[in-house]
């Protein structure tokens, strides 16, 4: 991690510096400069990692920031190091984010669901010096976890037991440090691809470009110092991070106030207690919470706005947001690698339910190509690149450099029409990926894991839809003659040992005698998931 790689070609880097869209503000400072403009204003609201509650000013939250910076300085993290983190909405989160921030050190953001295998490789792909990570968390005991892994980096767990792992209230006595000065347009943090390859891809975010989208989100979802954000989704994920998430909220001197869990019993309390404005759902969430409205007597008269987003919510639920939970719609299409789309306030009751947004900025490019690669003719569906001011140009240590055109334009996989209005309407995937609840899934690296099994001669996984999910993902093993007695259940522990994330393990799993061969004799797997996506569709 140096500031001598240019995340961005130099011409566009000052295009987007003149056009006012890149500035020299920086994480390192993003804390200190809220704290300066909103003082004595509420800034976080919820448990710590312990349980106890905290309602933290800005004040408070930036002056906690600099002495856990202090704890991670006294242990060796300096700028440019990276420190993975992976910790549940909790206060601590915002703590320790800004505090790395604030050392211009780099935070490799993950999800509570990561298990063993993604970990390990997270923390081998970046080199990290660091690593937080919560004790136990939703029935995971992730000490357990820690102890498996390969790796030097320092490892600090929110609620060790004493005398077995390093614990972050050590990071909390230190002695307060400045922020450092950084480049803008260096490495701020790396986010996680859902990408379809069996190794999740590092995506690198500097400064000025995640900033930019940052200023811009707040001010499309109109946020200010009277906004009170209901946390719910997992706060490391781009959307709730960003979009405009927990940093808008912050830059906008609101209040973010952190959900334990999603359930809609936990989350109606909590608005009508926190008397929250805006908070964000991925479609099968906002499902179960309409269907739960009827049951709950919370009141929900403060809750002015439900962003929905990470997979595409059907026209059918959306029109019924404003009449049964009486709050406004706003659709949102993202992804970590830059891309953020937004139904706005001002669109009408048909485009907010049936488009998922247009681009926050005027120099959002914007191609939808055939699969040969040529324009499609105008509101006809095609696939997704896009190139922009806070779009990435590449991953890190750039692999998976095809995803991007000599130009700079990223292939988001996404098929999409788009509207003479500029609004875009996604259509689905044309990669081998399935998007379980906003949670992308890669085939490959599933298919991978189950072949690992020795009863398993191969392995052929598909998406099948799913009116909660969207996608529920659907595993087909071709498995040995004798010698393992296999059921889906037994398959799933082995996922589960080799350190495979919940979310990933499939939902339904069969098993064939064969598999359909292409004219040489071989599986054609792309093929074979085709064919088993078009049977499950029309059975």
């Amino acid at each position: 991690m140096t500031d001598e790689i240019r995340y961005f070609p130099e011409e566009f880097a000052r295009r987007y510096r003149e056009a006012g869209y890149w500035t020299d503000e920086t994480f390192a400072r993003f804390l200190t400069d809220a704290a300066r403009r909103f003082g004595d204003n509420e800034a976080v609201v919820g448990a710590d990692y312990l349980g106890a509650q905290h309602r933290l000013s800005y004040l408070e939250l930036d002056e906690r920031a600099a002495i856990t910076a202090g704890g991670l300085r006294a242990a060796g993290i300096v700028a440019g190091d990276v420190v993975v983190v992976q910790l549940p909405n909790i206060v601590d989160y915002l703590v320790i984010v800004n505090a790395i921030f604030r050392l211009g050190a780099v935070p490799l953001f993950t999800l509570p669901a990561h298990r063993r295998a993604d970990i390990q490789h997270f923390l081998n792909e970046s080199g990290a010096k660091g690593y937080i990570v919560i004790g136990r968390h939703a029935g995971f005991d992730y000490r357990g976890m820690v102890d498996e892994l390969d790796t030097e980096a320092v490892i600090w767990i929110a609620d060790a037991e004493p005398g077995a792992h390093r614990s972050i209230a050590e990071l909390y006595t230190a002695e307060p440090v400045a922020p450092v000065e950084v480049d803008p347009e260096s490495l701020a943090f790396l986010q996680l691809s859902g990408g379809t390859t069996g190794i999740p891809k590092l995506i690198p975010r500097t400064h000025a470009d995640y900033l930019y989208s940052v200023r811009e989100s707040a001010e499309i979802c109109e946020l200010d110092a009277a906004t009170r954000m209901l946390v719910v989704l997992p706060i490391s994920h781009n959307f709730t991070m960003s979009s405009p998430g927990v940093l808008g909220v912050l830059w906008a001197g609101g209040t973010c106030v952190m959900c334990p869990d999603p359930t809609p019993s936990t989350g109606m309390r909590l608005i009508e207690v926190e008397q929250i404005t805006i908070t964000s759902l991925v479609p099968p969430l906002a499902m179960g919470w309409l269907a739960a409205r009827p049951r709950i007597s919370a009141d929900l008269s403060t809750w002015q706005v439900l962003q929905v987003g990470g997979a595409k919510f059907v026209a059918e639920a959306a029109r019924r947001i404003a009449p049964e939970l009486g709050c406004r719609l706003q659709q949102v299409f993202g992804m970590a690698e830059g891309l953020v789309n937004y139904t706005r306030p001002e669109d009408d009751e048909e485009t907010v339910a049936t488009t998922q947004g247009r681009p926050i900025s005027p120099d959002d490019e914007i191609r939808i190509l055939t699969p040969e690669g040529e324009p499609v003719t105008p509101g006809e569906r095609g696939v997704l690149y896009t190139r922009g001011p806070y779009t990435i140009r590449g991953y890190h240590n750039g692999v998976a450099a095809e995803s991007f055109t000599d130009d700079g334009f990223y292939c988001t996989g996404d098929v999409v029409r788009q509207l003479p209005g500029g609004h875009l309407i996604v259509e689905g995937r044309v990669k081998d990926q399935i998007n379980r609840g906003g949670e992308k899934i890669s085939a490959e690296e599933l298919e991978n894991d189950l072949v690992a099994h020795p009863g398993v001669i191969d392995a052929v996984v598909v998406g099948a839809p799913d009116e909660y999910l969207g996608e529920q993902t659907c595993a087909y093993l071709l498995t040995a003659e004798a010698g393992h007695d296999l059921s889906g259940d037994r398959i799933r522990e082995f996922l589960r040992e080799r350190g495979v994330a919940e979310f990933k393990l499939p939902d339904r799993i069969d098993f064939a005698e064969s598999f359909p061969a292409t004219g040489v004799g071989k599986v054609s797997r792309k093929a074979l998931r085709l064919q088993l996506a078009s049977w499950i569709q029309n059975n």
